[in-house]
């Protein structure tokens, strides 16, 4: 049976690797397939075609509830109830919307809106809104956050922005939103959004640098709801109870066993309640209630098997989970946990049993941490010493019980308080152990040097004394600290980053980095930090040669402190110095400088009579084995035919479209000299500003350029001076998202 479990998992998780799903009429045979092997020794194969079978059939009924590409940024009315917590922010406010209703038209159940400038919303109010729809989609780049799988995930069918609403019905049973709201109010030494974040799961409050330091420190975990919470009060109820039987002070007509259990299982069920019971509290409950009927009644079958269990169990739940890395890291820290535990001989002290816990978790969640790209802390270990038991046995129980004793006037309060200055001296702690050292993201290894670095692991989680076991160290550094790819001599990586309504260009020559801008920062978010850093980690670029940016608009200039915080930056110049921030300490673009890297020629261009902004980007053009590519920043008609007097004006491969490809831009004059190939495009989809406008585009066509576009391919790759194809990441299939629409 174990065997069949185990094919029943795989099947369910299949789904994270399919380029496309397999049609409606392939499953219904596989299903029947199924059926016909289970009677047979051939059980597990049945297993894995029913697990495959369901999880496929699940993934497109949330494909299907996806809002129709008709529809895709166009107005229209609706309405629904408010479900979830919504996130409170700077001037805006962010909400999911269920039991999503309009007229004349089919709309996907559930939604994720934003309100800019709105009034508050709170849980179980019923709107009519205006929004603005969008289909699900995100950045995509060589590294973070896949917005198109989180969706999914939550089966969130449409993104919009409210225009204009109406509240059609107050809030009914919105108890958790009215407890959040007292929870904000109470004086807690300024981390009441940090108590929201513990006893209810809603992080909407904490602030960047909070998120910064704990990602910093890998104590992410601590301040959302997530297994170890749960498994915590229902682990302090059980021992509660154990404890009582043990001095006789249960009663004896109760057997205790049965009874902590039980007692166990409703406190964690009443902890996911409080938390929203989303699915990561739904899988903890699970795992719970699957460990505490395996202590009641299944010991015998070893500990594998509730673990095993649950992974079969949440997926047969909700088959889409397995796109979030929650998923993979939380059975993963349970996988290891089991394994370190299980099999030792001889009892280890309980100080030894928490260190050696730590070092060998945080070392067994290395390959899932570098598969799926997640920053890594290399302090995690030792903050983890101290914040574990600090937020299970100090600040937890404090915040749960200050929760439920509000009612008392002052009692409650004083709890909260008392949570809030614990929770503060932790952060303040934190805050040195960060400063030791940031968290790290790996750089992009091949498949088998991370299989190499995951037998390593498996051989350090080894028991000592096991023979090979020093070799997992060789192994693990070759996966952590890869030997990187030096390029050509004469040739350069040319990376166009996905960052939006915005630019940024990667430029890697063999010695030498440099940045093309570095996308815009807003109130609640900064592309620099987010997508342009990483990107340059991911790359192996340690630092750059030259910050070049192309003039001081917020969309190409605004990440630029976030790249110099994060990496040394040699160099800085713009096309306009004095209107960027003194930090960056900027030079002036000088027209006609020149210079070349590893056989790479690099030459700059500033028109001297630029008249704003935009005129006054800082044009490069990069030229490798004959083969060119210009940056042009934001120039506009009147700059490009100042352009055209000047030395760049020669045949040039590859073309940054001007302004994002606006119509004040890409003139006739200038498309007919240089001659381009190829246009690439950088932009946001379903933009303000209509870009790239259509009358640029069939100048594009009619001239039979290849187009390039970033909100349609994600982040570009192309190796100048090999005369290759543009790669664009989103050909790299998934089923969950957008396909590239290709060449235009």
């Amino acid at each position: 049976m174990g065997t069949g479990m185990l094919a029943l998992a795989a099947g369910l998780l299949t789904i994270g690797v399919l380029p496309v799903l397999p049609p409606g009429w392939l499953l219904l045979l596989m299903a029947i397939l199924a059926l016909m092997l289970l009677p047979f020794r051939t059980h597990p194969v049945a297993f894995f075609l029913f697990g495959f079978t369901w999880a496929c059939a699940s993934a497109q009924s949330a494909l299907d509830d996806r809002l129709p590409l008709r529809l895709d940024t166009q107005t229209r009315w609706l309405q629904g109830r408010v479900v979830g917590l919504p996130e409170q922010g700077p001037g805006v406010v962010r909400f999911e919307l269920q039991e999503v209703q309009a007229r004349r038209e089919r709309l996907p159940r559930r939604m994720r809106l934003s309100w800019h400038g709105g009034p508050p919303v709170n849980s179980g109010e019923r709107w009519r809104l205006a929004v603005k729809l969008r289909r699900p989609s995100g950045l995509l780049n060589i590294q973070g956050f896949d917005y198109e799988a989180w969706l999914l995930a939550r089966r969130i069918g449409a993104t919009g922005t409210v225009k204009d609403g109406q509240l059609l019905a107050p809030a009914a049973r919105a108890w958790r939103d009215g407890l959040r709201q007292r929870v904000l109010q109470v004086e807690a030494h300024g981390r009441a959004a940090g108590l929201a974040a513990l006893v209810m799961g809603d992080g909407s409050g904490l602030t960047r640098e909070d998120w910064g330091l704990l990602q910093d420190t890998g104590t992410v975990h601590l301040m959302v709801i997530s297994g170890q919470h749960i498994s915590l009060l229902a682990g302090l109820i059980y021992l509660g109870v154990a404890r009582l039987a043990r001095h006789g002070l249960w009663p004896e007509r109760w057997p205790w066993l049965p009874w902590a259990c039980a007692l166990a299982s409703f406190g964690a069920l009443g902890y996911g309640l409080l938390a929203g019971f989303d699915v990561p509290v739904q899988r903890a409950c699970l795992m719970v209630a699957l460990v505490l009927l395996w202590r009641l009644r299944f010991r015998h079958l070893g500990a594998g098997w509730p673990l095993l269990l649950a992974v079969n169990a949440v997926l047969l739940f909700e088959p889409l989970v397995s796109l979030q890395p929650g998923f993979w890291l939380s059975f993963a820290a349970v996988a290891i946990l089991i394994f370190i535990f299980a099999g030792r001989l001889g009892a280890w002290g309980w100080w030894q049993s928490w260190t050696r816990a730590q070092w060998l978790i945080a070392i067994g969640l290395l390959p899932p941490l570098l598969a799926l790209g997640l920053p890594i802390s290399l302090t995690g270990p030792l903050a983890n010493l101290l914040a574990v038991p600090w937020i299970s046995l100090l600040v937890l129980p404090t915040a749960l019980l200050g929760c439920l004793l509000l009612p008392l006037p002052y009692v409650g309060e004083g709890l909260l308080w008392l949570a809030g200055g614990l929770l503060d001296a932790l952060f303040q702690w934190l805050g040195l152990i960060a400063g030791l050292c940031p968290a790290w993201v790996a750089p992009l290894i091949p498949f088998w040097l991370w299989a190499l670095g995951s037998l390593g692991v498996l051989l350090l989680l080894l028991p000592q004394g096991v023979p090979l076991r020093v070799l997992g160290w060789p192994l693990l550094l070759l996966a952590v600290w890869p030997p990187q790819e030096r390029l050509p001599h004469g040739e350069v990586e040319v990376w166009q980053l996905d960052v939006g309504q915005g630019l940024s260009f990667i430029l890697r020559t063999r010695e030498h980095a440099m940045l093309y801008d570095a996308g815009a920062r807003g109130a609640e978010f900064d592309l620099g930090e987010r997508v342009v850093l990483p990107s340059l980690h991911k790359l192996g670029i340690k630092q750059l040669d030259l910050m070049l940016l192309s003039h001081a608009d917020n969309d190409h200039a605004g990440g630029a402190l976030a790249v110099q915080r994060g990496m040394r930056v040699a160099q800085v110049r713009s096309g306009e110095p004095d209107a960027l921030p003194a930090a960056l300490q900027s030079a002036p673009c000088a027209s006609g400088l020149s210079w070349q890297w590893d056989g790479v020629r690099f030459t700059q261009w500033h028109w001297s009579a630029a008249g704003n902004g935009n005129q006054a980007s800082c044009v490069l053009q990069v030229e490798a084995a004959g083969e060119r590519l210009l940056l042009t920043g934001d120039i506009d008609a009147r700059a490009e035919r100042a352009l055209l007097d000047s030395p760049l004006a020669v045949p040039t491969h590859w073309l940054q479209a001007p302004h994002h490809g606006s119509r004040t831009s890409s003139s006739m004059a200038l498309l007919q000299r240089l001659a381009p190939t190829a246009v690439l495009i950088s932009r946001g989809r379903g933009n303000a500003f209509g870009h790239p406008h259509p009358q640029v585009l069939a100048r594009y066509r009619r001239l039979g350029l290849l187009i390039y576009d970033s909100a349609e391919q994600g982040a570009l790759k192309l190796r100048l001076g090999t005369f290759g194809a543009a790669e664009g990441l989103r050909a790299q299939r998934r089923f969950w998202r957008e396909p590239a629409e290709g060449l235009k």
